[in-house]
């Protein structure tokens, strides 16, 4: 994602955090971010997170499996040049089925990216980054990206499944 994207906001200033436990409890100790019901768990003395959060810890609710999504149109042809064509219409469509799960954007607690070209991701991650701070905004769930030889769709460059936890 955006290297700019303020990620770590929660990342604690106490130089002195001690044992583990010591910034487990700290990371645990932040209030709930987005709809609520998700907490972004950043721990201090791990490497500040770019484009995702290290945990996510949810609140009671009820959790919506999210299935992969590409570049789908309505008539099922995978549409965009690029990648980050490809990532803004799969993120997309992950967003559709979501809200219409009752869930939003920051009801997302983790998401899984496929990319066939996982180097190809990495150069376009700024605009990666500026397509999700425009659908989604500025809070990151627990996120992986995984290099896959390819997709179900032979022609599709990115897939996105997901979690979402919704009250």
């Amino acid at each position: 994602m955006d290297a700019d994207a303020g990620t770590h906001a929660d990342a604690s200033t106490d130089t002195d955090a001690g044992t583990h436990a010591d910034a487990r409890a700290a990371a645990d100790a932040r209030p709930a971010v987005g709809a609520g019901s998700l907490e972004r768990v950043n721990p201090p003395h791990l490497a500040p997170p770019t484009g995702f959060s290290h945990g996510v810890r949810a609140a009671a609710g009820t959790m919506v499996f999210l299935a992969g999504q590409t570049a789908l149109d309505g008539a099922g042809r995978i549409v965009g040049d690029g990648i980050v064509e490809q990532f803004e219409r799969a993120l997309g469509n992950l967003l559709d089925v979501a809200a219409a799960s009752g869930a939003g954007p920051g009801d997302l607690a983790k998401l899984t990216v496929f990319a066939v070209d996982v180097a190809d991701y990495r150069r376009h991650a700024r605009e990666i980054g500026r397509v999700w701070k425009r659908l989604v905004g500025g809070e990151y769930p627990a996120m992986a990206v995984i290099g896959a030889t390819r997709l179900w769709d032979e022609t599709a460059l990115v897939e996105i499944e997901g979690i979402a936890v919704v009250r």
